[in-house]
C-alpha cells in the first residue's frame, strides 16, 4: 500500500462522515436554515484540510457556531474526525458546551450525530493504525533498500577480494613452476650439454660425428626454448604494483613516501623489470643524497607509453658526475626504448622517464 491509497482511503471515510452529517441535517424541519448550515460546515471543513498553520482554527469556528444554532452540531462527526486529524482534539469542545441547547434537536437528528461520532472515532482509530502499519513497511522497506546496497557494495569487495587471491596465487604457482624448471630441468639439459661436448671431443669415429653434433644441437635448442620459458613465467608473475608499494615501505622510515600507481596488470615483462629496478634504485639515492623527508613515486600508463616519475623534496643544487646508479638507470630505459631525465633543483630532485608501448627492437614479450 502506497500513500495514494491513504489518502484515497481518508477521502472515502470523509464522504462517509458527510453523508452521515446530511442524514443528520435533513431530519432537521425547515431547507433553508439545514442547508445553509450544512454548507458552511462542509466549507470549514475543506479549509482545515487546506491551511497548513492552524487548521484547527475552522474546525473552533464551527464548533461555536453551534451556540448560533444548534443546526451545526449536527456537524459534530465532521469536526471531530477532522480535529483528530490534525492532532488538535480539544477543537470541539466549544461544540460539547453547546450541548445545553441540542433539546432543540429532534431525537432521529441527535442519534444520528450521536452515533456518526462514534463512527469518527472508530473510522479515525482505524486509519491511525493502518497508518502507522504503512510507516512501518516504508521505514522497513527503506531498511531493507540500504541493507541490499550495503550487501551489493561487500559483495563487490569480496569478488574483488576473491580475484586478487587468485590472482596472487596464479603468480605464486608460476614462480614456483619457473623455479622448479630452472632449478631441475635446466641443471640437467646443462648437464647434457657438457657430456654431448665432450663426447664430440673425445670420439674418434667419424659416423659418430654428425649425430653428436646433431645431439648437442637439439640440447642447446630445448636449453633456449626452456629459458625463454622460465623468463617468461618469472617475468609473468611479478606483480609490478605489488612490488613498488613493497619498496616504498621498505624506505628509510625518516622519509614519508607516496605512491601513484595508475596502469593495466598486462604490462610487459621487461617493462616491469626495468621500473621496479629503477624505483629501487632511486628510492636508494634519495635515502643517500636527499636531505628531504618527502618521496613521491608516480607510474602511469598512457595510450601509447609508460610513464615514471621519482621525486623528493631534498635541496639538491647540481650532479658532481653520473653515478653507476644514475648510469644503471639510463641503460635499463635504453633497454625498453626509453628515455630517461634526471633534473636537480633547489626544490629536490627528479627522475622522469617515459618509454613507448610498441617498441619492435626490443620485444617486450
Amino acid at each position: 500500500m502506497n500513500i495514494s491509497g491513504v489518502l484515497s482511503g481518508r477521502l472515502a471515510d470523509r464522504l462517509a462522515l458527510l453523508l452521515i452529517c446530511l442524514v443528520s441535517f435533513s431530519l432537521g424541519g425547515g431547507f433553508e436554515l439545514p442547508v445553509a448550515a450544512f454548507l458552511l460546515s462542509v466549507i470549514l471543513s475543506s479549509l482545515s484540510q487546506i491551511m497548513r498553520r492552524y487548521p484547527f482554527v475552522p474546525i473552533i469556528i464551527n464548533a461555536a457556531l453551534c451556540f448560533v444554532s444548534p443546526m451545526f452540531f449536527c456537524a459534530l462527526p465532521l469536526m471531530l474526525y477532522d480535529s483528530l486529524s490534525c492532532k488538535k482534539w480539544w477543537a470541539v469542545l466549544p461544540a460539547i458546551g453547546a450541548f445545553v441547547q441540542i433539546s432543540q434537536l429532534h431525537s432521529a437528528q441527535l442519534a444520528v450525530t450521536i452515533a456518526g461520532a462514534a463512527a469518527a472515532v472508530i473510522i479515525y482509530a482505524r486509519v491511525s493504525a493502518f497508518e502507522i502499519t504503512v510507516n512501518n513497511l516504508a521505514a522497513l522497506r527503506d531498511e531493507v533498500a540500504e541493507k541490499n546496497m550495503i550487501l551489493a557494495k561487500q559483495n563487490v569487495q569480496i569478488v574483488k577480494a576473491q580475484d586478487n587471491e587468485v590472482h596472487l596465487a596464479a603468480l605464486r604457482e608460476r614462480e614456483r613452476i619457473a623455479r622448479d624448471i630452472h632449478d631441475n630441468v635446466g641443471h640437467m639439459l646443462t648437464r647434457s650439454l657438457l657430456q654431448s661436448g665432450a663426447l664430440i671431443v673425445l670420439n674418434k669415429d667419424e659416423g659418430l660425428k654428425e649425430p653428436l653434433r646433431q645431439l648437442k644441437d637439439t640440447l642447446d635448442s630445448a636449453m633456449t626454448g626452456i629459458r625463454a620459458g622460465v623468463h617468461d613465467l618469472h617475468d609473468d608473475a611479478i606483480d609490478l604494483q605489488k612490488v613498488l608499494e613493497e619498496s616504498c615501505r621498505a624506505c628509510d622510515s625518516r622519509f614519508k613516501v607516496k605512491l601513484c600507481y595508475d596502469a593495466e596488470s598486462d604490462i610487459p615483462g621487461k617493462v616491469k623489470l626495468c621500473i621496479a629496478a629503477i624505483v629501487k634504485e632511486g628510492l636508494s639515492n634519495a635515502v643517500k643524497h636527499s636531505g628531504g623527508d618527502e618521496i613521491s613515486v608516480v607510474f602511469r600508463e598512457h595510450p601509447a607509453f609508460y610513464q615514471l616519475m621519482i621525486t623528493d623534496n631534498g635541496s639538491c643544487k647540481g650532479i658532481g658526475g653520473v653515478g653507476m646508479g644514475l648510469k644503471n638507470m639510463e641503460e635499463r630505459a635504453k633497454g625498453i626504448g626509453g628515455r630517461i631525465t634526471f633534473t636537480p633543483s633547489r626544490e629536490g630532485f627528479k627522475i622522469f622517464m617515459s618509454a613507448p608501448k610498441n617498441y619492435e627492437d626490443n620485444n617486450y614479450r
